[in-house]
């Protein structure tokens, strides 16, 4: 599937869920991990502030670009920010969505304000 790169420079983004591990199986607890590099990878969940309008979602990013210092409800920043369309069935039913992933996640800043 196609991967579409994310601007993120003029957006506020705002850390909602603390890094967790991202489980693969629910039923076993299994934790995903990266099919290429096989880092265990983590989940953020964060609100995505934009041109007014704004989107609550997750981000999966390698354990290891999980910086020090993150605070719910602060700034941070996702470097490398893609997001992936993925379309699969359960249980009989057709099931679609956006997946998120960044290279890292590390405290942020607010943007400046745009003169107008």
């Amino acid at each position: 599937m196609r991967v579409i790169r994310v601007d993120a420079s003029t957006a506020t983004i705002l850390l909602t869920e603390a890094p967790a591990p991202k489980v693969r199986d629910r039923q076993t607890g299994e934790i995903a991990k990266d099919t290429v590099s096989g880092e265990a990878l983590m989940t953020v969940g964060v609100v995505y502030i934009d041109e007014g309008e704004s989107s609550l979602i997750q981000v999966a990013i390698p354990e290891s670009g999980v910086s020090e210092g993150l605070a719910v409800g602060a700034p941070v920043a996702l470097p490398g920010l893609v997001a992936r369309p993925w379309e699969s069935v359960f249980n009989g039913q057709q099931r679609h969505g956006i997946a998120y992933r960044a290279t890292a996640v590390a405290p942020g800043t607010f943007p400046m304000a745009q003169a107008g």
